[in-house]
């Protein structure tokens, strides 16, 4: 099993930032690729910002230049780290870990529980 735990969502001013954590635990043998995903009302949930284990990172246009993605492998832990917030990023974010677990043969995808990030004045 592999369990995903997000932390640091909140309700944020317009222009403030935050900075989600995801943490990885369980019957790990390896971390692939780690993402962010958001969910906002009405919307289909979208690719936030990835980064492989080599630590090459992308993300969608709308957040270049105000978010930035990493990660500690020692920990097992993402980071998404949010400036500049803009109403329009209000969502749920969801952290994504492509994962090997002990004893399997291929990584699959796990996913944590969310994280509600509200920007509002």
């Amino acid at each position: 099993q592999v369990q995903l735990v997000e932390s640091g969502g909140g309700l944020v001013q317009p222009g403030g930032s935050l900075t989600l954590s995801c943490a990885v635990s369980g019957d790990i043998f390896r971390i692939y690729a780690m993402a962010w995903y958001r969910q906002a009302p009405g919307n289909q949930r979208e690719l936030v910002a990835g980064i492989t284990s080599g630590g090459s990172t992308n993300y969608i246009d709308s957040v270049k230049g105000r978010f930035t993605i990493s990660r500690d492998s020692a920990k097992n832990t993402a980071y998404l780290h949010m400036n500049s917030l803009k109403p329009e990023d209000t969502a749920i974010y969801y952290c994504n870990a492509n994962s090997l677990t002990l004893g399997s043969a291929s990584p699959r995808n796990y996913w944590g529980q969310g994280t509600q990030v509200t920007v509002s004045s």
